[in-house]
């Protein structure tokens, strides 16, 4: 590592919003360490990008630990950590609801994100100024029939980014937590296991936001002078006002 890199991670980096976001961050010139379960295609962004693909699996704490040595062997510290990694399972009420789905989606969007910011606290601490970006979601603060393990897991999210404002303040690290509202990603289609047609409809009459645009919100925030701190950020498409209210075209 040469003193002028700036090093960037991204978790959840193979695919949507984390791939988008590594492109952005590559446009600005970070070095990149990505990280995803899905090797092939994380290693075909990472020769693109000329960043580094590790194997990572948040919700094995083995594998986490496995991560971080490796990047740190590398790169003795880390500027920006982006904990992208996460998902949805299911959308079954309370009294239907699948134990294996609401345990998948508390240990990839909770404990996942939990265990990686500790792990990689030694590496932002080391670096002369350091960011953390945690990817929620409207459903951190809103709720809908049927959602309960993720926007419970959402909701955990916000309260973790703002726990870690008041524990890391006075330390030139910032952290700042994305909120997007619908986006046309793989996130539909993992939610409802692969079932194409039910994922679409979640789109129908409508102009979902892009990973792309996602990525541009956390871009802009980890650019920003090092004494600004963007605590926070909501971004809808312009035909969803909540999680509820969203205007279709026939």
């Amino acid at each position: 590592m040469v003193a002028s890199e700036r090093v960037a991670l991204v978790t959840g980096a193979s695919s949507g919003i984390g791939e988008a976001t590594a492109r952005g961050l590559a446009r600005e010139g970070f070095t990149l360490v990505l990280g995803a379960r899905r090797q092939d295609r994380l290693a075909e962004v990472a020769r693109e990008l000329g960043g580094l693909a590790l194997p990572l699996d948040v919700r094995d704490l083995t594998s986490i630990e496995t991560f971080v040595r490796a990047v740190e062997a590398k790169y003795p510290a880390v500027e920006i950590l982006i904990n992208n990694a996460g998902l949805a399972a299911g959308l079954q009420p309370v009294a239907d609801g699948n134990d294996d789905d609401w345990v998948q989606m508390m240990e990839t969007n909770v404990l996942g994100l939990l265990r990686v910011t500790k792990a990689m606290l030694p590496l932002l601490r080391r670096a002369p100024r350091a960011h953390i970006v945690n990817l929620g979601s409207v459903a951190g603060f809103e709720v809908y029939p049927g959602g309960v393990g993720y926007t419970a897991s959402k909701h955990a999210v916000r309260a973790v980014t703002r726990t870690l404002r008041l524990e890391l303040l006075g330390e030139p690290i910032r952290v700042t937590e994305i909120e997007p509202g619908m986006v046309e990603t793989e996130f539909s289609l993992v939610r409802f296991k692969g079932d194409q047609q039910r994922a679409a409809a979640v789109y129908h009459g409508m102009k979902p936001l892009t990973g792309a645009d996602v990525a541009d919100c956390i871009v802009w925030a980890v650019t920003r002078p090092p004494h600004v701190n963007i605590d926070e950020m909501v971004v809808r498409p312009i035909a969803q006002a909540t999680t509820r209210d969203i205007a279709r075209k026939a």
